[in-house]
C-alpha cells in the first residue's frame, strides 16, 4: 500500500495527469512539444517532468540538447482511467 500511495502522490496534479494522458498515445515527446500541447510555462512543466522522472513515472532520453520523455510503465494509464470512471 505504501508503494501505491507513493505513486498516487507522484501523479496527483492536473498537469502531471495531462502529461501522462498525452504520453499514453505517443512513444516520446520533448519538453518543447509537451509545452506546446499543454500550454503551460516551460519552467513549471520541467519541474513536473523532473519530479515524475525521479519518482519512477517517466523515462528521459537525452539527444543533444533535447530531452525526450516517455512513460516508464503504460499501466499507470489504467489507474487514471479507473479513477475517471468512478468520478
Amino acid at each position: 500500500m505504501e508503494d501505491a500511495a507513493y505513486m498516487l502522490r507522484a501523479i496527483s496534479n492536473a498537469t502531471r495527469l495531462r502529461v501522462i494522458s498525452i504520453l499514453e498515445n505517443k512513444e516520446e515527446l520533448t519538453v518543447s512539444e509537451l509545452v506546446e500541447i499543454i500550454g503551460c510555462e516551460q519552467s513549471l512543466l520541467s519541474h513536473h517532468l523532473t519530479d515524475m522522472r525521479a519518482k519512477g513515472v517517466l523515462n528521459c532520453r537525452k539527444e543533444g540538447k533535447n530531452c525526450f520523455y516517455s512513460l516508464k510503465d503504460k499501466h499507470i494509464t489504467q489507474v487514471i482511467k479507473c479513477i475517471q470512471k468512478c468520478n
